[in-house]
């Protein structure tokens, strides 16, 4: 027995060595010697928590016979661990083995463990980088035929996080998870793309470098296929704590609330120098969020994609909620194609996970013109509009200084299901802005009147106040008017009315939704 059981420790070694002896092919840390690579195992070691990796298949090997001796694990690392305490299962591609590309054995262990999870609840951290389907093992039909999108991702419904960080060139199979995933971060110099580019020269003629096919900049602020720029792995490693400690440890449980000493009740006084009066006047929303929840609890998601809208993961009270506010510092606030994919999968992304929403409006409407045409816009429109209208967790949505035509639909408006709207004295609410709306009623009127300029002042000044919050409040068609320094109180008040009494989790009717538009 003792022989049997020294054979199997030196044959785990040697697969867990392997890696040791490999080129450093991929991305680097910024400061690390090359003569230090940071391989994909010690990757999953700074992810999870100290000591608690179990890997699985360590034996495992490509059923190629040439690439017996030089596959350990089949180019996968999988495995349960836990992340701040919690139980998870890991999937990472091993790179440093055939340079992280898929064979059959590499499939079936990805599969197994992932549908495991699935089942039992687990979260699942991929981490990715590696060449896609490996030739060999998909050449012919009966290769290609046992080596098709696995229908466990493309099923996966929401059951469980699915959370990726890209940390080298991933090309095919790293890619197919990460736009499948819940949340995505990518490092900055690496690629992330359907195929690499030597396989598209070869199969297009088109030469492109891999950074210019896929790199953050492209998926970052082009394609929006990435939530999250990490500057350094580690970076990315920490944004994929960050964001699940938002997320419930699958489709069953309850979002995890943290302590905090920020009081529930706290008078937020500096709205009055965060937003102007004035509204043509720009301002960084991100500062308001700031100061509305609680303090340290904001995460941007998709910063450089559909700028002139905001979503983020925040706390009130300790309890996570998604944020969707409109950044009046990018196009004045007026949403186009990529802002309403944007938020069309954030509402996805939260009513799957039971995450209240809160919608902070300052929007002129949307981007309107032959471009936003030719891009779909009224489509984008409609089907931010139906996440929303099918949505069923807490939605409480804020005017903060305008919110005009259908916008005001798409931003949670009174009739789109959300259980409060509310507004601040400075709120413009109306089908058009004052000028335009002027403009079309009065143009004959003001045409033809002795003093123009005295009659559009007088006509303004009416406007103004219909335009004003008052109206829609006196017929109960909005359900306040607030002060905007208790805009914290009030949201966490009206919130804990619905955490305390337990009716809060959602229907999930979205988890099957696509998880990009």
């Amino acid at each position: 027995m003792h022989d049997l059981i020294n054979d199997l420790g030196k044959r785990k070694q040697q697969a867990l060595d392997y890696s040791a002896t490999r080129p450093a092919t991929h991305a680097q840390e910024p400061g690390l010697s090359q003569a230090h690579p940071v391989s994909m195992r010690d990757n999953v070691q700074r992810l999870v928590d100290a000591g608690s990796f179990y890997e699985f298949g360590v034996l495992s090997h490509s059923d190629v016979g040439e690439m017996k001796d030089r596959s350990p694990g089949d180019g996968l690392i999988g495995g349960l661990a836990s992340v701040d305490g919690r139980q998870v299962m890991v999937i990472a591609v091993n790179r440093e083995v055939l340079a992280g590309t898929e064979g059959r054995i590499h499939l079936r262990k990805w599969q197994q463990l992932d549908e495991f999870a699935v089942k039992r609840g687990l979260p699942i951290f991929h981490l990715g980088e590696g060449g896609g389907l490996r030739i060999p093992d998909g050449m012919g039909s009966d290769g290609i035929s046992q080596s098709m999108m696995p229908m466990h991702l493309l099923q996966h419904g929401r059951q469980s996080p699915l959370l990726t960080a890209i940390l080298g060139d991933s090309f095919g199979g790293p890619t197919w998870v990460a736009v499948s995933s819940d949340f995505v971060t990518q490092v900055r110099g690496t690629a992330m793309a359907a195929v690499g580019p030597r396989m598209l020269e070869i199969a297009t003629g088109e030469r492109i470098g891999a950074e210019e096919l896929g790199g953050v900049k492209i998926q970052g602020e082009i394609t929006g296929q990435i939530d999250h720029v990490g500057e350094t792995i580690d970076d990315s490693l920490h944004a994929l704590r960050t964001v699940f400690s938002y997320l419930p440890q699958n489709a069953e449980a309850e979002p995890p609330r943290f302590a905090t000493d920020d009081a529930p009740d706290r008078m937020v006084e500096e709205v009055s120098d965060i937003v102007p009066t004035e509204r043509t006047r720009p301002y960084d929303m991100r500062r308001l969020i700031s100061v509305i929840f609680d303090h340290g609890s904001v995460f941007n998601l998709r910063a450089g994609f559909g700028r002139a809208l905001l979503t983020s993961f925040a706390r009130l009270d300790g309890h996570p909620v998604g944020v969707i506010a409109s950044q009046p510092l990018f196009q004045a606030g007026a949403a186009g194609p990529d802002e309403a994919d944007k938020a069309t999968e954030f509402i996805c992304l939260c009513d799957s996970y039971h995450i209240p929403l809160i919608f902070l409006h300052d929007i002129p409407g949307f981007r309107v013109g032959s471009v936003a045409e030719r891009e779909k816009i009224p489509t984008k429109i409609m089907v931010w509009n139906q996440a929303l209208a099918w949505s069923t967790v807490p939605k409480i949505s804020v005017v903060i200084r305008k919110s005009i035509g259908a916008a005001y639909s798409n931003m949670a408006g009174p009739g789109m299901g959300s259980d409060f709207v509310v507004a601040w004295p400075t709120a413009e609410i109306s089908f058009t802005g004052a000028e335009v709306g002027i403009n079309v009623v009065y143009k004959k009127m003001l045409a033809d009147a002795p003093d123009s300029d005295k009659l559009r002042q007088e006509l303004l000044s009416q406007w103004e106040f219909e335009v004003g919050p008052y109206p829609a409040a006196g017929k109960y068609l909005i359900h306040d008017v607030i002060d905007p320094r208790t805009t914290r109180r009030f949201l966490v008040r009206v919130l804990k009315s619905i955490w305390d009494n337990g009716h809060w989790k959602s229907e999930r009717r979205l988890a099957n939704w696509p998880t990009g538009f």
